[in-house]
């Protein structure tokens, strides 16, 4: 059957006749010792390091759902639908969401001054999956917003998996474990704990971190001082002397509602801004505009109507983004639009269209929609206040020009910090992964 199938006759220590075996030299006692050292160095792991370890392989279907521990922090906006989309989609999870408020709705659980509105139009913002059609007005004001979130919460059960008044104080990774130890405190008792899981989500938002300015004398000033975003509801502005620092969207919003009840109005306005009617243009008046009941009953009860009319909404707002473009037609465009719009609203007071009506394109910085602000500080008894605050005193504030104005009440629409790093220690391998 060939040769590979021939007995084989030669002694294995012989080939072609030769002796392998002859000749050679026998290893000698403590040279194989050697050897045999040094294979078993080789082979055998250090004690130090695995000596105590032991692994048992789990005994699972292939595509059994592991479980998991995920702890979300924030329960604003992200927060809740983190709560309403996780348990739907991904097996097997633990959810916690722990939130430092005594409720749900973060920006707008906070903000509660007067005039706080979303300023962009409610029914683009808001979730896909549960739309609202019975919105009140096109720019809807924060409480209805919060309600509206809330309502969510409660109809997907988003509540039995919070943590309310509690708010976490730093991360840490550990590495032995493959956990994250999340510190909280306990904002009811101020009692600290460790709490443990597999992955943690921040949602913790970008306007809640307030803070006052750092004018000379703030702190001599006698008379309310708050920031917007801690405004206290038990103030009475009627027939007050007030002041307000900041022309952003708070601010904005602020003058636009202080200004019908208070007696005089100081608005100290660093920065010049496009006020529009909204970002996509529309109308705007000294009201709100409000969604007529005919038009909500439509949406109630056409599905698909209402699903046209809030993808026309999004057409606007979330597409032609030509218009940003410095330069570009729709950007001129947008220039001269804005231009004429602010002034024929300034028209009372023509010495603003300079002070306000900024050299830059629009878009460069965001586009506020403004119902009723320019109303506002033409009005008489309104001070638009461009010269910079020298300082607080113990009755008002003094600006650099030597001009004092005495006031109850000084509201600081300045801002938040919004650099977007946690307000907590995160530390995986002895360092900090929110300074790097």
């Amino acid at each position: 059957m060939g040769d590979y199938h021939t007995e084989n006759t030669t002694p294995p220590n012989e080939v072609n006749g030769l002796d392998k075996t002859k000749g050679a030299v026998p290893e000698t006692p403590a040279k194989q010792t050697l050897i045999d050292r040094t294979v078993d160095a080789l082979l055998t792991p250090p004690k130090s390091v695995y000596e105590d370890v032991s692994h048992e392989l789990p005994d699972r279907y292939i595509d059994e759902p592991r479980s998991l521990r995920v702890a979300v922090i924030g329960a604003g906006l992200s927060g809740v639908l983190a709560g309403i989309l996780l348990p739907a989609k991904v097996p097997g999870v633990k959810l916690t969401i722990f939130e430092k408020n005594a409720d749900v709705g973060g920006t707008w659980f906070e903000n509660v001054y007067p005039g706080v509105r979303c300023d962009v139009p409610a029914h683009v913002y808001q979730a896909t999956f549960d739309p609202n059609t019975q919105w009140t007005e096109q720019f809807a004001q924060g409480a209805e917003i919060r309600d509206y979130w809330k309502g969510l919460s409660r109809k997907y059960d988003v509540y039995k998996y919070l943590q309310l008044s509690q708010q976490v104080e730093g991360l840490n990774w550990v590495d032995s474990q493959a956990v994250w130890q999340i510190t909280v405190r306990d904002l009811k008792t101020n009692a600290i704990r460790i709490e443990e899981a597999d992955f943690v989500l921040t949602a913790i938002g970008r306007f809640n971190a307030w803070k006052l300015p750092n004018y000379p004398g703030i702190h001599d000033f006698k008379g309310v001082l708050r920031h917007a975003s801690n405004w206290d509801p038990s103030f009475d502005p009627r027939d007050k002397k007030v002041a307000v620092i900041g022309n952003g969207a708070s601010g904005i919003q602020l003058t636009s509602n202080l200004h019908k009840v208070v007696s005089r109005l100081d608005h100290y306005a660093r920065n010049k801004t496009w006020i529009t009617a909204s970002f996509a243009g529309d109308e705007t008046s000294i009201e709100p505009i409000p969604i007529p009941e005919d038009l909500r009953a439509k949406f109630r009860e056409d599905p698909e109507a209402y699903l046209a009319y809030r993808k026309d909404m999004e057409s606007k707002y979330f597409r032609h983004f030509t218009g940003w473009l410095k330069g570009s037609a729709d950007n001129e465009e947008a220039r001269e639009k804005f231009r004429t719009f602010m002034n024929d609203r300034l028209a009372k007071k023509p010495e603003l269209i300079d002070a306000l009506i900024p050299d830059f394109s629009p878009h460069c910085r965001r586009l506020t929609p403004g119902p009723g602000y320019l109303e506002a500080i033409t009005a008489e008894k309104t001070n638009y206040i461009q010269t910079p605050i020298r300082r607080f005193t113990e009755t008002g504030i003094e600006t650099e020009d030597g001009t004092h104005r005495e006031v109850d009440a000084i509201f600081c629409a300045t801002g938040a910090n919004v650099d977007m790093v946690p307000p907590f220690p995160i530390t995986a391998r002895g360092e900090d992964l929110s300074k790097l």
